[in-house]
């Protein structure tokens, strides 16, 4: 029995043990972003001529927002002769119609458009970008996701910057059109703010890999074709095309100073479903490059963080396995002096939980300096949902580690509804989230835990309890908000017309 206990042991210390590497990993990421925050990026010289700029706009099934993409385009400050919009159409629904009619307005206003549809969506969104390059006359190319709404100021504030030839490709920061919609969107904010202000600035600003986020941002197009053009075999073609074009030499900008606002998911489902697909691609593109970036003759303090990066989903299978672990480690525990136990958990602990802490505390006060302390109150439910999402993510790390293969699964918009409440729940029926049995693998995980942290408090093990409280909230979280999501489609769905189209074809 007491080999039991020890087996228990071992295996949750070394879980725990592999998570709190990826939170020092977390840490290093807030000492670089300390240091190198401040080397704003300044453009080498300026064009004396200002060249022509593509502005590709890919597109599926988009209906409640591509006339405010549209409008946004026509109201950026560059020259109408300099630049091409190309209007990248996959649609099956009455998107395509609203598009065409959007698009021949601006070209009666001088712009030049050029309208492409497709009707098999191979290569799903890197597909489109790639047909779309073979009409582009912009040297450049400048990539916005249909729920974008760039500024005025955008191209202005990127294109000088290419005057350093060695430059391919110039991001943006999100900024996020419905932040303060529900705390869904809430907290999905914090997770992205997070991301884009902290990793991105301190990877490179720091002089490590960084990666294209897929829109907001603008190629150089011969950087593009000199790294292979657009490839379909990841759901991440922009993690794919990035670290390829940096193994080619070619040095990225970010500009985090720059922000192009987006709208966020509002309901779970859809929040699930891009997460998967990003958490499924970045394993993918790992798989794919990591042997070309150890082969490379990059410094090894580079490889290494390269490694971190697109590993890091691996995080979800690790945690996966805890959610295994936790209980029969509080029940059977070997024959030891407590003290001991502490000293091998309070180091874990407090890296696990401080990396988080120091994060987004950090990413928040930099982005909100008058405000980040009222955001604090979410960090909680951030953790929780970090946990709620385990088995979603933890499922697309297996699938892409086994090499099964999905479509490209869009995430819903719904354009001003989405920052003003007022008719979401109206349009949820038109374009609905990719649905699996998820749902109810997270609420039995729930209903488990409910039962682990009520048994911690009536054992009196109040460190347990407050630990563990955010698994329940986490998985009770994410279950049932994907179910109401689900009962309220089905009963929408009924009352829709033909134009109907669902967003998983």
């Amino acid at each position: 029995m007491e080999a039991i206990n020890w087996f228990w042991f071992i295996s949750y210390v070394l879980v725990l043990v592999g998570l709190s590497a990826y939170s020092l990993h977390r840490l290093g990421i807030i000492v670089l972003y300390l240091k190198h925050s401040r080397k704003k990026p300044i453009a080498k010289s300026t064009f004396e001529e200002l060249p022509v700029v593509t502005v590709q706009l890919p597109v599926f099934n988009e209906r409640h927002v591509v006339k405010r993409l549209l409008k946004a385009v026509s109201e950026m400050d560059y020259p109408v002769e300099k630049l091409q919009v190309q209007f990248l159409d996959d649609s099956t629904d009455d998107t395509t119609e609203i598009a065409r009619e959007e698009c021949e307005r601006l070209s009666a206003q001088g712009f030049d458009v050029d309208f492409i549809h497709r009707t098999d969506r191979s290569g799903f969104k890197a597909g489109a970008l790639e047909n779309g390059m073979k009409r582009a006359k912009g040297e450049f190319i400048f990539i916005l996701d249909a729920d974008f709404v760039p500024k005025k100021e955008v191209l202005m504030e990127m294109i000088h910057h290419f005057t350093d030839e060695r430059v391919g490709l110039i991001q943006t920061r999100w900024g996020h059109l419905n932040r303060t919609f529900n705390l869904l969107t809430r907290v999905q904010a914090m997770f992205l703010d997070g991301h884009l202000e902290l990793e991105q600035t301190a990877r490179n600003r720091s002089g490590r890999f960084f990666t294209f986020n897929g829109t907001a941002g603008i190629w150089r197009k011969s950087c593009i074709e000199d790294a292979g053009g657009w490839e379909h075999d990841t759901l991440t073609e922009d993690m794919d095309l990035s670290y390829r074009a940096q193994l080619k030499g070619w040095k990225f900008i970010f500009l985090n100073e720059v922000e192009t606002p987006a709208e966020l998911p509002v309901d779970m489902n859809g929040f699930k479903n891009q997460q998967h697909r990003w958490t499924k691609g970045s394993i993918q593109v790992c798989k794919k490059v990591l042997p070309a970036i150890w082969k490379s003759k990059f410094p090894l303090y580079v490889k290494m963080e390269a490694t971190a990066h697109l590993t890091a989903n691996f995080a979800y299978l690790l945690l996966f396995l805890l959610l295994f672990l936790i209980f029969p480690n509080q029940k059977f525990q070997p024959d030891m002096p407590g003290w001991a136990q502490q000293l091998i958990y309070l180091p874990i602990m407090f890296f696990g939980m401080s990396s988080i802490l120091f994060f987004y505390v950090t990413s928040q006060k930099a982005l909100r300096p008058d405000s980040w302390l009222g955001e604090l109150k979410y960090l909680p439910l951030l953790i929780a949902l970090g946990i709620g999402m385990s088995v979603n993510n933890a499922k697309a790390v297996i699938e892409a580690i086994f090499n099964r293969e999905s479509g490209f699964v869009r995430t819903p918009k719904y354009g001003d509804s989405a920052q003003t409440g007022g008719t979401v729940q109206k349009r949820t029926g038109s374009y609905k989230a990719h649905k699996s049995i998820t749902p109810l693998v997270e609420f039995l995980f729930g209903c488990f835990f409910l039962f682990v942290v009520a048994d911690a408090l009536a054992t009196g093990n109040l460190v347990s309890f407050i630990f563990l409280l955010p698994f329940p909230i986490g998985f009770l979280y994410t279950s049932l908000a994907s179910l109401a999501g689900i009962l309220l489609e089905s009963g929408v769905g009924r009352k829709k017309s033909p134009l109907s189209a669902s967003s998983s074809k």
